[in-house]
């Protein structure tokens, strides 16, 4: 039983260029997503065997595998809908205000989820996200798919910085690839998370 799928684009694979071509949509999307909504499903059907068979053996290494491949699900799944082709400019309203009270400033912020993406060691991500326990945003760096975050906290806009990402157009220059990400910020997107994320308070403060 499958478990996750492959959600549709929002849009066509050419319609993010020339800031992201049509042959890397493609092969990001049909080939390294599908692959990781795959491995998901794989590892619940392996842990769903270990279970039944009462063999534990292979448990920590079946829980990290499922970890890493359904946390590249999601992410891509924000991906996605973070872009669009007629994104870019700012946002407004109360996640800008957001931004400037935590975060001090847009250009701030910019420079910061920037630095985190273009500076991740290997393959990773740069990901605004809301914290509920403090009840504010902050800026992760994410290593792999998984690794470095906040627990608890809620990604609202993520950048992929895996070479499939970017090298077949960008080469080496990751910058180059981040700094038109902006260009392309669904920014409807992000803030539809951002008031549910907020709606949905926070875990660690839930009473009896």
């Amino acid at each position: 039983m499958s478990v996750y799928k492959l959600p549709d684009m929002p849009y066509d694979y050419g319609a993010l260029e020339p800031a992201m071509s049509g042959q890397i949509l493609e092969l990001h999307h049909s080939k390294h997503h599908a692959a990781y909504v795959k491995g998901s499903n794989d590892a619940l059907d392996q842990l769903a065997e270990a279970r039944d068979k009462g063999d534990y053996s292979t448990l920590v290494g079946l829980e990290k595998t499922l970890a890493f491949n359904l946390s590249g699900h999601v992410l891509h799944s924000i991906f996605w809908n973070n872009l669009s082709p007629e994104g870019g400019d700012r946002p407004e309203g109360e996640l800008a205000a957001a931004i400037e009270e935590h975060l001090g400033s847009f250009d701030g912020f910019a420079g910061q989820l920037s630095a985190a993406t273009k500076g991740v060691q290997g393959s990773g991500w740069g990901v605004l996200a809301w914290e509920p326990l403090a009840q504010r945003l902050i800026v992760e760096q994410v290593y792999d798919h998984h690794g470095n975050v906040g627990q608890g906290s809620t990604p609202l806009l993520v950048f992929d910085a895996w070479e499939h990402a970017y090298y077949l157009q960008y080469k080496n220059v990751r910058p180059d690839y981040v700094d038109r990400l902006w260009d392309l910020v669904n920014w409807a997107d992000v803030t539809r998370r951002f008031d549910a994320a907020r709606a949905a308070g926070s875990p660690l403060t839930v009473t009896r």
